[in-house]
């Protein structure tokens, strides 16, 4: 089939409606959820019974607001704290295991290069219950032999900021390796030979080049921590981030449009935060364009 030849109508027709549906699903849920932030009852559902900001602004109950709800308030004040954390962290090792896996011949790299992509096709919630297994039996014995509590070894913050790390740091690492790789290693050798130290090497040659990557992976491992769910629910203690806040409020209270209002917010931020990170990693930086 030669695929440059002209289409028919109906193929272009068939085309678009295509296209036109795809994208339908995958805005309609978004839209809804959007819309029914605005309504004016104390279910997310039909029939509309008007609009109203209470939902975001409300002081009372049942209608009480998203910027008075001082349990999601804290639900988002941890997520954005596991969110900061865990990105930093996962760009920092993801750096150095891209140096390592791309500039190093280490024994068993290949092997390693596979083990490394193992925590992707874990189940999250696997993933979380061996975390917090393995915590647990270090804890135990560890307890019993300094007779005091190891609150950093049970349910909480530190655990899903573990949890999310093991898998967000590979990652963080094939963004910024595939950056690394086209790297034209002859602009740090110039730089060597012109006196400059490594150190410097790094911090004015090699880093400016990977800063697209960077930034990027940065973005991503923020944004897959903030709404991770499945690994998160498993390690959390009593300080809950959003993701659980919201999943333990719908089941105690039902979905109310006040889970709509934040999801509002999550739904432009997220894209807000996604759009920034395509156009970093569009970015070219100067003499790229001059390589085949």
């Amino acid at each position: 089939m030669n695929v440059a030849a002209p289409q028919t109508p109906f193929l272009r027709a068939v085309y678009h409606v295509y296209v036109a549906l795809f994208f339908a699903y995958l805005a309609t849920p978004l839209v809804a959820a959007s819309v029914f932030a605005f309504h004016d009852s104390e279910f997310a559902g039909f029939p509309w019974m008007g609009f109203t900001l209470d939902w975001f602004v409300g002081t009372k109950e049942p209608k009480l607001g998203l910027f008075q709800d001082r349990r999601l308030l804290q639900g988002l004040s941890n997520s954005l704290l596991v969110a900061v954390i865990v990105a930093s962290v996962s760009v920092f090792v993801g750096t150095t295991n891209a140096f390592l896996f791309e500039r190093r011949n280490v024994p068993g790299k290949a092997f390693l290069s596979v083990l490394m992509v193992v925590p992707l096709v874990i189940p999250g919630v696997i993933l979380g219950i061996s975390i917090l297994v393995l915590a647990s039996s270090i804890a135990n014995p560890l307890e019993d032999l300094l007779n005091r509590d190891l609150p950093l070894l049970r349910p909480g913050l530190f655990l899903v900021v573990l949890g999310q790390f093991s898998f967000l740091t590979t990652i963080t690492t094939l963004v910024i390796s595939a950056r690394l790789r086209k790297f034209d290693i002859a602009l740090e050798e110039a730089a060597l030979n012109l006196g400059a130290g490594r150190a410097r090497v790094l911090a004015t040659v090699t880093l400016p080049f990977l800063r697209p990557a960077l930034i990027a992976a940065y973005l991503v491992a923020f944004l897959m921590s903030f709404e991770n769910f499945n690994t998160t629910l498993m390690l959390v203690g009593s300080d809950s981030p959003l993701t659980v806040t919201m999943y333990d409020r719908m089941v105690k209270g039902g979905s109310t449009p006040v889970l709509n209002a934040i999801s509002l917010f999550l739904i432009i931020g997220s894209g807000m935060l996604a759009l920034l990170s395509v156009l970093i990693q569009r970015e070219r930086t100067p003499g790229d364009g001059n390589r085949n």
